[in-house]
């Protein structure tokens, strides 16, 4: 990458606590998406509105304001309709995100994130600060509590991976079984007073508050790690006219963070394989499972390269592959399929002499470079220093935005679904479920009402209502459930927001002017052009892949262009395989952009309609630099096309 000298830029705006508010939809005004109370429910989904809580609900009573908001499908952490159960997670930030912006920091332009459920998919609606009163007063809170945080910054990110840590392993000392048939004669004569069907209640509560606090410490500084890093980009606009998102982002990258960590222990038992001599061994199946049986039957190598392979797995492979807000998005540790189909690549690539390391040390030295050459474009010493204390704080708070995600997404949230499924077992073996994934099909407050069902029957000794009365209900919820996910939603609905200023709303779900103005239709169009945010720098021609599930990632192929809802960071070994990736959601610090950055893949995010509008098999070109994606040939056309990457 080549940066362009600005002539004469002129004098930087001074930094701010936020980002200066964007028109987003001036140039066409009266132009709105469609009613969320026009949205028609799909055949076969009648009754859907049951499955969730009132409050997550379009309603009568509210239409005139959720009818003139703007609402877009949040694809990023649920790209699928929400399991009842699963709601907990998007309740969850629902109060954490939006309690940070308007009680404890508070964000001077930005309010709080509104939620509602439109035929099972999730929409968030930020909220915009515009009164100049209200916008100053709170300013000077932000300042006196924004400015604690960064001054010690290191300090507080220490003590809060203490507190993620200690969170996890109260989680993990949590466990369920089913109530027994008599009560242990120790419960008798150690004289506690509390049994078995009391331990099982406070259990789940304590799991559930347990999911609550964590929820709590994610966005405890996230917030304002987004808002370091707006602040820089702000006066890097305004110092540099024209320099795009990927040059400023360039400025923080190549900083190590937690979420390359699984895939680089990958990369270690790869490397530890050929040097023990068991590389035949791993590449002898695809399944993991016999796999390493033949790596147990090869002796004291074996033994030692299994000992590497349980020290990494906890907590490494705590890796969802989704964004760890749906149950459905299991870890590595649960399916092992993924990190040993990268496992058996990186052997095949180190027997044919290949350098598996990810490029760190070319991408940090593109960033110094970078940053001294647009710092000498800065004409006062004034303009120098801001640049550096902006710039240096941005690299302060990045690994915690970055490694925030591998403690909470991952690491403990797999876990939480681990301990849900393991009640669900105890409800199969009380004859309430049939299996246990029934669970998540029903709301954690129905759970709560459910085991006291239980505990009444098990007290009693007389079946229990739940017996009969959850079979039927759950099968009525998968049918629906089954027909609202064949119905692609809607990338916004109501009416475009004056201005766009909430921090993760542009940094992390990559909803800008041009992307409203793109959703609306009223770019320009013509031949199958797809325009997103440019996130990471290269050209290349390829094959589209489409993925809308996880479990499709192993259907990839060398070269081909991953075309998908979302990324997840679990998904990096599949990376060094593919040609380029596109999203249909995703802003430049999106993990998707993140990642393609860090491994030099192109990438396109927040195109809103990628899926849905590309096939797997099509021939893309893929241009990161322009954030433009062109449809160039039919899949019966590009059956026999070659693949190329051009100037990566």
């Amino acid at each position: 990458m080549t940066a362009t000298s600005p002539q004469s830029p002129p004098p930087p705006t001074p930094p701010t606590s936020e980002p200066t508010p964007q028109p987003a939809a001036a140039a066409v005004p009266g132009v709105r998406f469609a009613s969320p109370f026009a949205v028609p429910t799909p055949p076969g989904a009648e009754g859907w509105e049951s499955m969730y809580p009132y409050y997550a609900l379009l309603s009568e009573d509210r239409r005139k304001d959720e009818d003139a908001r703007f609402w877009f499908f949040d694809g990023m952490h649920n790209p699928e309709p929400l399991y009842p159960f699963d709601t907990i997670a998007t309740e969850n930030w629902w109060v954490a995100v939006s309690q940070m912006s308007t009680r404890v920091w508070p964000i001077p332009l930005a309010g709080g994130i509104d939620h509602r459920i439109v035929n099972g998919y999730l929409y968030v609606s930020p909220t915009a600060v515009t009164d100049q009163e209200q916008i100053a007063a709170r300013a000077r809170h932000f300042a006196e509590r924004a400015g604690h945080y960064y001054e010690n910054w290191d300090e507080i990110y220490a003590g809060w991976e203490a507190k993620a840590r200690d969170c996890i392993e109260r989680l993990k000392a949590i466990d369920f079984a089913p109530l027994p048939d008599l009560e242990p004669l120790e419960s008798v004569t150690g004289g506690r007073g509390l049994y078995s069907s009391y331990d099982l209640l406070t259990r789940y509560t304590t799991l559930i508050n347990n999911f609550f606090e964590m929820g709590s410490y994610h966005f405890e500084m996230l917030n304002l790690g987004y808002g370091a890093y707006l602040t820089f980009r702000e006066f890097c606009q305004a110092a540099f006219p024209g320099i795009s998102d990927q040059t400023i982002a360039s400025m923080v990258s190549g900083i190590d963070i937690m979420l390359f960590r699984p895939d680089d222990e990958v990369r270690k038992l790869a490397a530890l394989a050929v040097e023990l001599g068991l590389d035949r061994a791993l590449l002898s199946s695809e399944d993991p499972d016999e796999a390493l049986a033949a790596v147990a039957g090869a002796g004291d190598p074996g033994a030692r390269w299994l000992a590497a392979f349980e020290a990494a797995k906890d907590p490494w492979f705590w890796f969802s592959t989704g964004a760890g807000y749906q149950h459905s998005d299991r870890a590595w540790i649960d399916d092992l399929r993924l990190p040993f189909r990268a496992l058996r690549g990186y052997i095949a690539g180190l027997r044919a002499g290949e350098d598996i390391r990810r490029p760190l040390e070319a991408i940090t030295e593109e960033r110094e470079r970078v940053t001294a050459e647009y710092r000498s474009y800065l004409p006062t010493d004034e303009d120098r220093e801001s640049f550096d204390g902006l710039v240096a704080l941005a690299r302060k708070v990045f690994p915690f935005v970055e490694n925030h995600n591998f403690y909470v997404e991952h690491w403990h949230h797999s876990m939480f679904w681990s301990k849900v499924r393991s009640l669900g077992r105890v409800f199969v073996a009380h004859g309430f479920f049939d299996d246990e994934e029934d669970i998540f099909y029903l709301h954690r407050t129905e759970v709560q009402s459910a085991l006291y069902d239980l505990l009444i029957g098990w007290g009693t000794g007389i079946e229990p209502r739940g017996v009969t009365y959850w079979r039927p209900e759950i099968a009525r919820r998968r049918r629906i459930r089954e027909a609202l996910k064949a119905h692609s939603p809607a990338p916004a609905l109501g009416v475009p927001p004056e201005f766009l200023t909430e921090p993760l709303t542009i940094m992390l779900w990559g909803i800008t002017p041009e992307a409203v103005q793109d959703w609306l239709g009223v770019a320009d169009s013509g031949e199958r052009v797809l325009r997103g945010v440019a996130a990471s720098p290269g050209r290349a021609v390829g094959r589209a892949r489409v993925i809308l599930d996880p479990e499709q990632l192993h259907e990839v192929r060398d070269g081909e262009i991953l075309v998908c809802r979302i990324t997840a960071p679990s998904w990096a070994p599949v990376f060094s395989r593919l040609a380029a990736a596109v999203s249909d959601v995703g802003g430049i610090m999106a993990h998707t952009a993140i990642v393609c950055r860090e491994y030099g893949l192109p990438s396109v995010v927040g195109t809103g309609f990628a899926t849905t509008t590309v096939r797997t098999g099509e021939l893309l070109e893929v241009d990161g630099d322009t954030g433009t994606v062109r449809v160039l040939e039919e899949p019966e056309a590009a059956e026999d096309a070659g693949i190329a990457a051009v100037g990566a």
